[in-house]
């Protein structure tokens, strides 16, 4: 490939022409003579598909390329969500109690189920470009899919600078000579190159980047283990005994200088809130795999339907039994723990895994483990990065930003999207001033009320979703994944969200700890999304949908068409046995359990 067209390619955009669509009118339920012959023919071919439903319609406007497989959508929804907060800024929970913090995680993995699910059925239905932001619009009203989108754009950029400088302050456990700044614009640099030449490639650097990180929570789960049975310098098999001594919960909140102390039963309820409003922050929801949706290659929906479930499997495995792990492993009450409280320390030193390896005076971990935090930040940003140029790219697709933002390279690559929103990297350069930890402090603010809002809306979405199959005719029991329990489980999801939205910041109205900069950044996108949404209807004069009148449709037929081409040439390669059924090896079969399918 001559230089010239390789920079064509991959750095010069185009904005596509705009494609006529058929007709995305809701027609009677039919099922199309293709789709018959082709279930026929293919048995794995997912028969609940578009044309067991409405006429379907193609829907022109993805440029982007299906091209990530099974393992790589897996591990990017895990590495989009494990990052420092599950190894290093869990500590700051901690202080209120290994019980606690235990029954947080666990507490808060319920809502989260719910929505998983919920976002599941529609995203696995119609795997479009932003799927929840665009369904926003079609089944709920167009000033709500602009709001959602806005809203989430703000969460993944905002993800960006706290994972730079993540890994910018892990760098510091080994040496401190040298200025921030440089392995910050390094950063930055390496951010743009992988996400610059091609899904495919970003891809494969992210499941590898991803793999480090579920390498990294396994092996501390089974360190934890290990030393907690007597395998360590001391041959002390404590077990849990923290849990006894100094105690399973804080009976003392805060912990920490305040005006007001409170004690006894109301400090646990307290202390155990607090971990609830940790998980909140740590404990992310489908949303990462659902925005790449798109770009998912071979049989989508089987596919998506793995991913999701897996997915929440695993990183519930991951945040629970790290909880469980670092409530093992250091008491509430640990000298070093409650000066650093995830913040003071540099690097790995303030994670609650390398404080219990300084305490039993395991001397190399602490660097390998640092090593593979460094991967898990740089992943966590390299993921938000990715997500939120996506974002930014459906928005404009639909019109509700600039159109030169839809403009792609020749590999599919929404090239302008990937740079306004990297240029949020460089938030990280505060860290260069002295208030640059109250900075990461507002930002955890604004993540996690952004988080939990965005929540809510995915659940809101699902409802008028469910309602508009309903006034159309369109039993559930053929689309292509049904969740359980439905409305009640998206129901209950987003009324969680939607109370954790205003109690997650509560202290700040607690007497005494009354602080402007910390309402603000807490509660400012409330009010930001209600501007957003009011100040959009009313200038769009935008109405709430009908549900009869639902677009369930367009963009199904891309969907069909990409599975119908990819069991043709399963068929060429002769992939397929006597019977249609898909030929995979045993040993293909594992791996497609621990690591989803290639």
């Amino acid at each position: 490939m001559k230089l010239s067209t390789f920079l064509h390619d991959n750095f010069v955009p185009h904005i596509p022409k705009p494609q006529k669509q058929a007709s995305s009118l809701v027609q009677p339920v039919v099922v199309d003579d293709i789709s018959k012959e082709k279930s026929n023919k293919y048995p794995d071919f997912d028969t609940k598909s578009v044309n067991s439903l409405p006429t379907s319609s193609i829907n022109g406007d993805n440029q982007l390329h299906r091209a990530l497989k099974g393992r790589h959508l897996q591990l990017l929804g895990i590495g989009a969500t494990i990052g420092t907060g599950l190894f290093v800024t869990i500590s700051k929970a901690l202080v209120y109690g290994p019980l606690s913090l235990f029954l947080g995680f666990v507490f808060w993995s319920i809502p989260i189920l719910c929505i998983t699910v919920s976002v599941a059925e529609y995203v696995i239905y119609l795997p479009i470009t932003s799927p929840f932001v665009r369904l926003g619009g079609r089944c709920c009203d167009t000033a709500l899919e602009v709001m959602t989108a806005w809203n989430f754009w703000f969460l993944c950029c905002a993800q960006i600078p706290f994972e730079v400088v993540g890994v910018n302050s892990v760098l510091h456990f080994w040496r401190d000579d040298f200025s921030p700044a440089i392995p910050l614009a390094i950063q930055v640099v390496l951010y743009f190159i992988i996400n610059i030449f091609g899904v495919s490639v970003y891809g494969e650097v992210e499941f590898w980047l991803s793999l480090g990180k579920v390498i990294l929570a396994i092996g501390l789960i089974l360190f934890t283990f290990i030393v907690m049975v007597g395998g360590n310098p001391h041959h002390d098999a404590f077990g849990f005994r923290y849990w006894n001594n100094p105690g399973p919960m804080n009976s003392v909140f805060p912990y920490a200088d305040a005006l007001v102390t409170h004690h006894g039963s109301l400090a646990r309820f307290q202390g155990f809130l607090q971990c609830v409003i940790q998980a909140c922050y740590t404990f992310a929801g489908p949303e990462y795999i659902s925005l790449v949706a798109a770009e998912v290659g071979g049989d989508v929906r089987k596919t998506l339907r793995s991913a999701y479930l897996q997915v929440f499997i695993r990183l519930s495995i991951f945040f629970i039994g790290g909880a469980l792990c670092v409530g093992i492993l250091v008491p509430y009450n640990d000298k070093t723990l409650l000066e650093t409280l995830g913040a003071s320390k540099p690097g790995a030193g303030s994670s609650p895994y390398v404080i219990a390896m300084q305490n039993l005076n395991i001397k190399v971990l602490p660097h390998i483990m640092n090593a593979l935090l460094v991967t898990a930040a740089f992943s966590a940003g390299n993921s938000y990065t990715y997500c939120s140029s996506r974002t930014l790219y459906g928005f404009a697709l639909d019109g509700f930003a600039p159109k030169f933002l839809t403009a792609t390279t020749k590999t599919g690559i929404p090239i302008y999207c990937v740079l306004i929103s990297l240029c949020w990297a460089f938030l990280s350069f505060l860290q260069l001033g002295d208030g640059a930890l109250e900075v990461l402090s507002w930002i955890i603010n604004i993540i996690t009320s952004c988080q939990l809002i965005n929540f809510f809306i995915l659940c809101v979405v699902y409802l008028f979703f469910y309602r508009a199959l309903k006034a159309q005719g369109i039993d559930r029991s053929t689309l292509p994944f049904v969740s359980w329990f439905q409305p009640y489980t998206a129901i209950f999801g987003g009324l969680s969200a939607f109370t954790m939205i205003f109690v997650a910041s509560y202290q700040v109205f607690v007497p005494g700890n009354w602080d402007i900069k910390t309402f603000l950044f807490s509660y400012l996108f409330i009010f930001i999304d209600i501007a957003i949404f009011i100040g959009y209807k009313l200038w769009r004069r935008t109405k709430w949908r009908d549900p009869k009148e639902v677009d369930l449709v367009t963009g199904l037929r891309e969907v069909e068409e990409h599975e119908e081409r990819y069991f043709d040439e399963l068929l060429k390669q002769h992939r397929l046995d006597d019977e249609g059924h898909v030929k995979v090896a045993w040993w293909k079969r594992v791996l497609t359990v621990l690591f989803g399918s290639d």
